[in-house]
């Protein structure tokens, strides 16, 4: 497939004026500056001057764990019968029949990183899917991407209702702590063996979902909406030199200078929504544009179904309608997510080797009223 004479907004650079992308087998093979020569027998599609973006990505969401629709039938999102379930998959519990992958693949999210949600101080294994298809396993950019864990408010909640263990935030970061101790001295003793000191550890599905992530092989996403929260992430990450994710950042905006002193990288949002529990006090959809003009690698999130995954771009128009500049608020779905989840080898922008997901807008992609023309993912078009 070729499509021609397109603004190629390719967030690797400039955008390409009149430009051309070429996909081969799901994969983009070519993109630059008309002319350019179709092969025999390839579909040639003229945009005519329209838009070209990479397919929009939400760094965080639950879409396929809580089904549009339903109540209990299908709610997959919390385990809440233990604290701690860092051997969950997402994967299992994703429904890409669920019409809200449709919907947000028509408003041009390509790529969502799901999985499990806040209930549990550990909660389980967040995934990067493709919006597009029919069986998830099909569909995975990479699985496990990340361990979720929480912090605040939701794990004090839900246990408290339950009399037991949490119900302060000093015993949500105990249980992370003992549960991370656990994993740790199951690795040593792994790795002891292996050396042929001593005997192997005993299988500890709870344990070997962890080694993951203290071998830093995939990161650890952490909800927390209070600077303090924030801020305990960061310590415990710190104690067990763990590759973190802060998730929401309610208040980050309010502790930029410290964020930016440790390097932190954010999911801000979502901010489309009602302040529906205390920590949500400060709520402002001006947060990513203050983390960003701080010099913070954020992107833009829409917690689905908190905010319903087909308005992400709307999130990003609203966050320049309170002051982010335009093109970070358009890197904030797009390349800043990949990069900030580590998929940027295969989404968040249109370069050679990566996968043909982008969409097509006559428009600005960020307005309310704008929707896309066309919406192609893997080369095949969808919209």
């Amino acid at each position: 497939m070729l499509l021609i004479h397109g603004v190629i907004h390719t967030m690797a650079g400039e955008p390409i004026p009149d430009g051309f992308l070429r996909a081969e087998n799901g994969v983009i093979t070519a993109v630059g500056a008309m002319p350019a020569e179709p092969a025999p027998g390839e579909e040639v599609i003229d945009v005519q001057g329209a838009g070209v973006y990479p397919g929009f990505i939400d760094a965080h969401s639950h879409l396929g764990m809580w089904e549009d629709g339903l109540v209990f039938e299908g709610d997959d999102g919390n385990e809440d019968t233990d604290p701690l379930t860092p051997q969950l998959r997402g994967i299992d519990a994703l429904n890409p029949m669920d019409r809200c992958f449709t919907e947000a693949c028509a408003g041009g999210v390509t790529t969502v990183v799901t999985g499990p949600g806040s209930a549990n101080p550990i909660g389980g294994q967040m995934a990067a899917v493709k919006t597009y298809g029919k069986r998830i396993d099909k569909m995975i950019v990479k699985a496990p991407l990340a361990i979720k864990m929480a912090l605040g408010e939701n794990p004090k909640r839900v246990y408290h209702d339950k009399s037991r263990t949490p119900v302060t935030r000093m015993a949500t970061a105990a249980l992370i702590r003992e549960q991370l101790y656990k994993a740790k001295n199951y690795m040593e003793k792994l790795d002891r063996a292996q050396k042929g000191e001593g005997t192997p550890a005993e299988f500890d599905f709870k344990c070997e979902a962890l080694l993951p992530a203290l071998r830093r092989e995939i990161q650890v996403h952490i909800h927390c909406h209070r600077a303090d929260d924030i801020f305990t992430a960061i310590r415990i990450a710190k104690e067990f030199d763990l590759d973190y994710v802060i998730v929401h950042a309610t208040e980050g905006y309010l502790i930029a200078d410290e964020l930016k002193e440790e390097g932190a990288r954010l999911l801000s949002g979502p901010f489309l929504s009602d302040r529906s529990k205390p920590e949500l006090r400060n709520l402002t959809p001006a947060c990513p544009g203050k983390l960003s003009g701080a010099g913070l690698p954020v992107a833009i999130i829409t917690d689905h179904p908190v905010t319903p995954e087909q308005y992400l771009p709307a999130l990003a128009g609203l966050a320049v309608r309170e002051g982010m500049d335009y093109d970070e608020a358009l890197r904030a779905i797009t390349i800043n997510p990949a990069k900030i989840c580590g998929i940027d080898n295969r989404v968040g922008s249109l370069e050679v080797g990566k996968d043909a997901d982008f969409t097509v807008y006559r428009t600005d992609p960020l307005s309310l009223s704008s929707k896309p023309e066309m919406v192609f993912c893997s080369g095949i078009r969808q919209v």
